[in-house]
């Protein structure tokens, strides 16, 4: 890819690995436009990897009168789902209707019928938009249909529910899925290639870029370039128009992941936060196939964020803010409540939201995108959320098309991506091997088993297997070992610890394919270890500075909550 990236002329060159910007490629390449990306880090390695991993419309976006949105995003939740189902499932979730403790049956005294009106309409208005092309309409729950579905509830705080339907994807995975789309249809597609300059022609016009990878600089070369690259995209347009323009607005999201078993939820359930207006969701992940989870994450937040773009921390209000309301929506007596201890893995992402005039939460703002153009030709998409980056590359790529003359039409409707044929078979392994399946779909025979050792975990306890590490640096460009823990696999994600544990032996299975030496393996293991410890300090830290200054750590005391 890199000898490509410096030998040939390109119609269009992405900057930025994101879902937008692989989407981007893969729209691009698809119309038959000679296409090149180039990513800095690794393939989903910013926000894309770190959202709430669902593919929805957004209930929330109705109260904010963005009704257009969520008919759009619910297309796209449509779309998406035919065209990668070995990706996208389906996944109910419900709403539960929590009252005052004591209240039984008499929900007259504890919700006003106001507000049940509001929410059934809502729920109507979701399906009215588009929520019935999953195949499901709402319906309502009573209080025991509802604690069977999470029975940690307060039972005498539950008064009823509401079950509806979106879908869940793995984000990273998805990315991915599409980066290696584009490659298919012909685009050059890099990770670790960071810009350090925009070129431009004599007439001012950009015409590629300088980046440096693995310690060269290359220069490619392109008739249009697309600034996709998220909460970095002022730092990219900066390189082409000479200043900072100061056009994102960084709002951050953090998820933590948590036990199943305290929580027992077998469907996704959105949960209130207390003394704010926002509501999270708790969804399970991995299924056991006995209709238990390996864990549960619960997330997000949505707060300005003023600090480094490249190491978003998680801090003690983050974490109190999320345990806040997960305390507040399960039975201590049959949880124990969730402190910090609880907390296995964490994430926190950026999303790149554009700044306009008003003021107030990152809450409130709208979730469309915006696509601009520089005097000098760069367009830069930005904005937007990951149910709808097929959209915002189609509009992108209009754009680009127009600035070079040419007349196509958008061909990724209805284009499948890699994995989504109807061959679902596993060579060497059991056709019901949902896992392996559920992540390659028909590419899950290219995944090796030439050696029992590696159908065995790849970390004790999580689902991946020994097989997909190798795979990862064979087929799927992973460069270190952050990236087979991290974003190839979501290891680190579920449980820290456990994957903390496994790191050396993970480096020394993917060491001879990437031509690594005893001092480089060490060198990985090192960085990955000191990653995932300052990931832990910072928590710990931002816990004493709270404590110091307060004299209490109210907030993450699971009794706090009620």
């Amino acid at each position: 890819m890199l000898d490509r990236l410096g030998t040939e002329s390109f119609d269009v060159l992405v900057v930025g690995g994101g879902i937008t910007g692989v989407g981007v490629a893969l729209d691009a390449a698809s119309r038959g436009l000679r296409t090149a990306l180039v990513e800095r880090d690794d393939f989903a390695s910013g926000t894309s990897s770190k959202s709430s991993k669902l593919v929805h419309g957004g209930l929330r976006y109705l109260q904010q009168g963005e009704v257009r949105l969520v008919y759009e995003a619910l297309r796209e939740r449509q779309r998406l789902r035919r065209n990668a189902p070995h990706l996208v499932d389906v996944m109910p979730f419900m709403i539960p209707i929590l009252g005052k403790p004591g209240a039984g049956d008499d929900t007259r005294s504890v919700v006003p019928r106001k507000v049940a009106r509001a929410l059934g309409s809502a729920m109507w208005m979701y399906d009215l938009t588009g929520g019935w092309r999953i195949g499901k309409l709402h319906r309502r729950l009573k209080r025991d249909a509802a604690l069977a579905h999470m029975p940690s509830m307060p039972r005498d705080r539950v008064i009823a529910a509401y079950l509806y339907y979106d879908a869940a994807v793995d984000d990273a995975r998805l990315v991915l899925t599409v980066a290696r789309t584009a490659a298919a249809r012909g685009a050059a597609v890099a990770n670790g290639c960071r810009v350090v300059e925009i070129t431009h022609g004599p007439d001012g016009r950009a015409d590629g870029a300088v980046v440096e990878a693995d310690g060269r600089q290359v220069r490619v070369r392109a008739r249009v370039v697309v600034n996709a690259a998220g909460v970095w995209s002022d730092s990219v347009r900066a390189l082409d128009e000479g200043a900072d323009p100061d056009a994102i607005r960084p709002a951050k999201g953090v998820h933590l992941t948590v036990p199943w078993e305290k929580v027992r939820n077998d469907i996704a359930v959105v949960i209130p936060v207390p003394k704010d207006k926002r509501s999270l969701f708790l969804v399970p992940w991995f299924p056991n196939g006995d209709g238990t989870y390996r864990a549960t994450y619960v997330g997000t937040t949505d707060t300005d964020y003023a600090g480094s773009l490249d190491a978003p921390a998680t801090t003690a209000d983050d974490v109190a803010y999320v345990l806040r309301a997960l305390n507040a929506s399960i039975d201590p007596s049959v949880s124990g409540g969730f402190t910090l201890d609880d907390v296995t893995g964490v994430w926190a992402g950026l999303r790149p939201l554009v700044k306009t005039g008003a003021t107030g939460r990152t809450a409130d703002l709208s979730r469309r995108h915006a696509i601009t153009r520089s005097e000098h030709g760069v367009v830069t998409v930005t904005g937007g959320k990951l149910t709808t980056y097929r959209e915002m590359a189609e509009d992108t790529v209009d754009e680009v098309v127009e600035l070079l003359g040419r007349r196509s039409r958008c061909r990724t409707r209805r284009l499948p991506l890699l994995g989504a044929g109807r061959d679902r078979t596993v060579s060497g392994r059991p056709a019901s091997d949902q896992h392996l399946l559920g992540r390659y779909g028909t590419l899950a025979a290219e995944v090796p088993a030439d050696d029992p050792r590696l159908a065995e975990p790849l970390v004790p306890g999580l689902p991946y297997l020994r097989g997909e590490a190798v795979y990862a640096v064979t087929h799927e460009m992973a460069r270190d070992l952050d990236d087979v823990l991290t974003r190839r696999t979501r290891a680190r994600l579920l449980d820290r610890d456990a994957t903390v544990a496994a790191a050396a032996d993970v480096a020394a299975l993917i060491a001879p394919h990437l031509g690594w030496d005893d001092a480089e393996v060490a060198r990985q293991v090192d960085a990955f270890r000191r990653s995932c410890a300052d990931e832990a300090a910072a928590l710990l830290v931002a816990e004493a500075e709270y404590v110091a200054a307060t004299g209490a750590t109210p907030s993450l005391d699971p009794g706090a909550a009620t």
